[in-house]
């Protein structure tokens, strides 16, 4: 109860006790008015919240569409800037040279190797190569060996069907 209201009720009690049937009734009338307009302003000060909530949405929204006019004339003007075909062709023309001068360098490359190979490392290379491939045909002989000899019967090659995982 507000301070208001409690003195209200209070006189409605003491005149209550008086007997004053009269006064009685006009000081409820009284506390009716009190208690309705109470609500009345609570439910203003709602409505009054409602609407400073409301305005400061409109404000947000206006200052995102502001941004979003900002943002669209940026991308127009990169838009009117650049050419898809002018940057196309600048691309093409980068590609173009990265592939010379990947092939320079490579030709750079093997001339500097050239010049400075010497032929004991070239003699040590082909000894290596020589090394490796008697390796790789001492195990193909090996193979060979253990493979199965004779001729295949006639019309009756063994074929690989798709289940054994080889191809088609």
């Amino acid at each position: 109860m507000l301070p208001g209201e409690k003195k209200l009720v209070a006189e409605i009690k003491k005149t209550a006790k008086a007997g004053n049937d009269a006064a009685t009734k006009i000081l409820a009338r009284q506390l009716i008015r009190l208690r309705q307009q109470i609500t009345k302003l609570q439910e203003s000060r709602a409505q009054m919240r409602g609407v400073a909530t409301h305005t400061q949405a409109m404000h947000a929204n206006t200052a995102v569409a502001g941004a979003m006019k900002g943002a669209t004339k940026a991308m127009a003007s990169m838009n009117k800037q650049m050419e898809p075909a002018k940057t196309a062709k600048i691309m093409q023309e980068f590609q173009r040279q990265s592939a010379q001068m990947d092939m320079t360098t490579e030709m750079m490359s093997d001339s500097i190797d050239d010049a400075l190979d010497d032929d004991e490392a070239e003699e040590e290379t082909e000894e290596l190569t020589a090394q490796v491939l008697d390796e790789i045909g001492v195990d193909i002989a090996t193979q060979m060996s253990a493979a199965p000899k004779g001729k295949l019967g006639a019309g009756k090659a063994r074929v690989p069907n798709a289940s054994s995982g080889l191809g088609s």
